[in-house]
């Protein structure tokens, strides 16, 4: 009879097939940097992009800071990360272009097998954009937001042809000194978004941006800057992948939100990157009075994560909302959470993060809330529940609850726990399979965060949790 430990040998999958989200193409471009961070590299990226000469002089500061800032000691390890083995900018073989038909055919398949252009098809996005290794290859956006004078574009565009908007708004949220990956960030950023909704404007049909990293041994540096003035509505979703190769790929986008008065923004967002990644993202909103900012986020892949979506309450009555998950199976170490500044009276927040770790797996949260002293009259509310499939993997909280004021309402809950044997005896004596029993518990317990996605998003996301699930159980 197998021993306990003989099952799990037997049944433990050493490289996760991950379908289609692992089919690479031949690694074309038209240019690409040398490996490294030098400031001739940072200056030969600028001038490839015929940049104005205050978006240079950043990326020049960037690079000296990079240098200057050590890695977190508080994060995961990050001493894999050998920006000298990184190259950091490639520009596909392939321009931006608003016809479809137009893209080269071996990346088009790419898109076409992720499902990027059905969805625009069936009138389930307003708007998409394509990105590729390093440079957007695809833009388009339906006529009726054009007519009310939305502005959907990539970013490089918008540096170009919006330069006043963007001096406004770039790195307000996100300075470029903030930590060692924004410096990264700022020095080499490529591609990315551009959203402006003009006042008292719905894109109730969501905007989408997919980033997809083809290379071997490079980074993806995208930029992300939308801005939702008073009253209006935005829903935007971003999703990520790349294929596993044996060397670090590096993922440091930046991502920079701004909700005016009475204005809503729901950010979605799915990253399914491979297990040789390292996912350094950040991301931050500023909410004015009324507004309300909602993060979507789900994280199935990359080696390590470090990924915290911060909320800036900044005026009266602005509300952030987080609802989160993440998978994390063998040889991951997923560190993520939220963290929501409240900097105004009466505002409010809420944190629903869920974990799901399995193989030795390692799923930690890491929030902060902050009360400054004039947010008299806040809320908060923070709910953190870890599933554990084996005795292996790890599972952690790590709240950070910082309250200047005495008139504040907050309460924060955490969970941790294995799967209810009682649960699966009882599903396995009507007739179900232990692996489906398992199974079952698994997506009950994600299904809180899968019903806050768009549809064909929450079947991706069940999709992955499947791929996660095979062959791991038995």
């Amino acid at each position: 009879m197998e021993t306990n430990k003989e099952i799990r040998k037997r049944t433990q999958v050493e490289e996760l097939d991950r379908g289609i989200y692992d089919i690479k193409n031949e690694f074309k471009y038209k240019s690409k940097s040398e490996k490294g961070l030098t400031e001739e590299i940072v200056r030969q990226i600028s001038k490839e992009k015929n940049e104005p000469d205050w978006m240079l002089e950043i990326r020049l500061m960037a690079v000296k800071k990079f240098y200057e800032l050590d890695n977190p000691t508080w994060a995961p390890n990050l001493d894999e990360v050998n920006i000298d083995d990184i190259t950091t900018y490639i520009r596909p073989d392939a321009d931006l272009v608003e016809d479809w038909a137009q893209v080269p055919e071996d990346i088009k398949n790419t898109f076409d097998m992720l499902g990027i252009p059905e969805a625009e098809k069936e009138k389930n996005l307003s708007g998409v954009g394509a990105q590729y290794d390093s440079e957007v290859v695809y833009h388009n956006m339906q006529q009726e937001l054009l007519d009310q004078g939305v502005i959907y574009t990539d970013f490089e565009t918008a540096v170009r042809e919006y330069p006043e908007i963007v001096k406004e708004y770039f790195m307000k949220c996100i300075p470029y000194s903030d930590h060692k990956y924004a410096a990264l960030h700022y020095a080499v950023w490529s591609g990315g978004s551009f959203v402006y909704v003009p006042k008292g404007v719905r894109v109730d049909v969501p905007l989408q941006s997919y980033f997809r990293l083809n290379a071997p041994g490079a980074g993806q540096f995208e930029h992300t800057l939308i801005i939702i003035d008073e009253g209006a509505y935005c829903h935007f979703i971003e999703g990520c992948s790349a294929p596993k190769y044996n060397v670090v790929n590096v993922h440091a986008g930046g991502v920079e939100l701004f909700v005016k008065e009475g204005a809503t923004l729901r950010y979605s967002t799915i990253e399914n990157w491979s297990r040789n990644m390292y996912n350094l993202n950040t991301k931050r909103c500023i909410v004015e009075k009324d507004g309300k900012i909602e993060w979507v986020s789900g994280s199935f892949g990359s080696k390590v994560s470090c990924l915290y979506p911060m909320s800036i309450l900044k005026g009266e009555n602005a509300k952030s909302e987080f609802t989160g998950i993440t998978f994390a199976g063998k040889g991951q170490y997923l560190d993520t959470g939220t963290k929501v500044i409240h900097a105004a009276p009466n505002t409010s927040s809420t944190v629903n993060s869920k974990s799901i770790s399995k193989d030795g797996g390692v799923a930690i949260y890491r929030g902060l809330v902050k009360v400054t002293k004039n947010a008299t009259g806040s809320k908060s509310t923070v709910s953190c529940e870890s599933l554990m499939l084996d005795q292996e993997s790890r599972s952690d909280t790590i709240p950070v609850i910082d309250i200047a004021t005495q008139d504040v309402d907050l309460g924060h809950e955490a969970k941790i726990g294995r799967i209810d044997d009682e649960v699966i005896f009882y599903l396995m004596s009507r007739g179900i399979s232990e692996a489906e029993a398992k199974s079952m518990v698994v997506r009950g317990f994600a299904e809180p965060i899968a019903k806050e996605l768009p549809l064909e998003y929450a079947v991706e996301m069940n999709n992955l949790i499947s791929l996660e699930l095979e062959g791991t159980i038995g």
